[in-house]
C-alpha cells in the first residue's frame, strides 16, 4: 500500500510522540486524525491485549459538545434512544439516525449536566448534521468541538493500572458511568468503557498540554504489568461483534438492520428527527441484518472492501469485516445478510479477494 502523506489536514494527537516512542507501524484516518491500528502484529497486539493492559491513542473520537438550556432537547432530536431516564455521571451508547431514519454515527454520549453533554463520535463528520439541526430549529444551544481527547486504558489489569495513576476509588466506576479524578491538578471525567471485550476505562483527556505527561505517567506505573502501547484490535472486535461504522453500516442502513433495535425506544423518543421513519421500520421489521459469519479456508485476506455473499448465485448479503481468530481457530465475519438467509446454520458462499469460501452464519458472535 502507497504511504500517506503528512498533512496539518490530517491531524496529529496529543499522544502522537507517545505512539511513535512505541514504534507504531500503522495507521488509519479517523475524523481526519492519525488512528494507530498496528503497534508488533494484528495477532500480538491482540494477545497482549487478551493478556495484559494497553494504552490507546483514540484522540480521533472526537467530541461533539452541547452547551445551554436546549441541549437535552437537541440531544433527544438526534437519537431514538429515549434519554429522559439518563443523569449526570451515565453514558449512553446512541445510535444517531437522519430523516430517513438512517445512521449517521454510533457515538457514546456523557451526559455531564443537563444544559451539557459531549458526544464520543465514531468516524464521520457529524458536527456539521448537529449544528446544522440546532441552527434550523433555532435552538439555545453552543455547538463545538472542544479540546477534549480520549485515551484508552484497554486489558485485564486495566484496574490495577488505573488505580496506581487515580487511586483506588476508580476502581468503583460502573459500566457505563463515569467519575471525575485529579492528574496533576486537573480534573478529568473516567468513564468505564472502550471499544473492546476486555474491560477498561476511557479518559477524556481535556487540554491537549496534558497528553503526553498522562501518557509518561501510566507508562511508567504500568512497567511490571507489562503495559504497552495498543489500538483497536481487528481481530478482537470482530470476534465480539463491535461494529464498525463506515465498515460494517453506512447512513444506508437504520439501527434495526444493524442489531441495535434495544437502544431505539421509537414511542418513546419525542422529537427524535427519524421517528416517524423508524417507527415505519420497527413495524415492518428490517429486511436484512448484521450476522457473524465464520468462513471456511486459511486466514482470509485484508478486508478493505465489502465482500459479496451469494446463494445458489443469488447475492445474498455482504461481508464487511473479516480476519482469522487465533483463539477460535477460524475466519471470523462480520457481514449483512437478507433475511431469507440470516437463520443460524445457513450455508452461504463468501466472494473473498483469493476466491469463493464457503461460510455458515452463526446465532452469535464469539465472545
Amino acid at each position: 500500500m502507497a504511504l500517506i502523506s503528512p498533512s496539518r489536514r490530517l491531524r496529529r494527537t496529543p499522544f502522537s510522540d507517545g505512539v511513535e516512542a512505541a514504534g507504531v507501524k500503522a495507521y488509519t484516518v479517523y475524523n481526519h486524525m492519525l488512528l494507530p491500528t498496528v503497534f508488533r502484529s494484528v495477532e500480538e497486539d491482540y494477545r497482549h491485549l487478551k493478556e495484559a493492559v494497553q494504552i490507546w491513542d483514540v484522540a480521533c473520537e472526537r467530541q461533539i459538545e452541547l452547551r445551554g438550556p436546549d441541549a437535552a432537547r437537541l440531544m433527544q432530536m438526534l437519537t431514538p434512544r429515549d434519554l429522559r431516564g439518563m443523569t449526570p455521571g451515565q453514558c449512553y451508547y446512541v445510535p444517531i439516525v437522519d430523516e430517513t431514519g438512517g445512521m449517521l454515527n454510533d457515538p457514546v454520549a456523557v451526559k455531564l449536566a443537563e444544559d451539557r453533554w459531549w458526544i464520543s463520535i465514531a468516524d464521520s463528520d457529524l458536527l456539521y448534521w448537529v449544528k446544522a439541526t440546532a441552527h434550523g430549529w433555532r435552538l439555545d444551544v453552543l455547538v463545538d468541538e472542544p479540546d477534549v481527547s480520549p485515551l484508552a486504558i484497554q486489558g485485564p489489569r486495566a484496574d490495577d493500572l488505573m488505580a496506581r495513576v487515580f487511586g483506588d476509588g476508580v476502581r468503583d466506576i460502573r459500566f457505563f458511568r463515569y467519575g471525575i479524578f485529579e492528574f496533576q491538578g486537573r480534573d478529568m471525567v473516567i468513564a468505564r468503557s472502550g471499544y473492546s471485550k476486555q474491560g477498561g476505562f476511557e479518559i477524556y483527556v481535556e487540554g491537549s498540554d496534558i497528553g503526553m505527561p498522562l501518557w509518561h505517567a501510566l507508562m511508567e506505573a504500568g512497567r511490571d504489568l507489562d503495559v504497552h502501547a495498543g489500538c483497536p484490535n481487528l481481530i478482537e472486535r470482530i470476534e465480539g461483534g463491535l461494529l464498525s461504522y463506515g465498515n460494517d453500516m453506512t447512513d444506508d442502513n437504520t439501527p434495526h438492520e444493524c442489531g441495535l433495535g434495544k437502544f431505539c425506544n421509537t414511542h418513546t423518543a419525542i422529537g427524535c428527527v427519524g421517528r416517524d421513519a423508524l417507527l415505519r421500520v420497527a413495524k415492518e421489521g428490517p429486511v436484512q441484518q448484521i450476522r457473524a459469519l465464520e468462513i471456511d479456508g486459511p486466514k482470509v485476506p485484508g478486508c478493505d472492501r465489502w465482500w459479496g455473499v451469494t446463494a445458489n448465485g443469488k447475492r445474498v448479503g455482504r461481508v464487511s469485516s473479516a480476519a482469522w481468530s487465533p483463539d477460535f481457530a477460524t475466519n471470523a465475519a462480520i457481514g449483512m445478510i437478507r433475511m431469507t438467509h440470516w437463520d443460524p446454520g445457513t450455508e452461504v458462499t463468501v466472494e473473498a479477494p483469493d476466491g469463493p469460501r464457503r461460510a455458515r452464519v452463526r446465532d452469535t458472535f464469539w465472545a
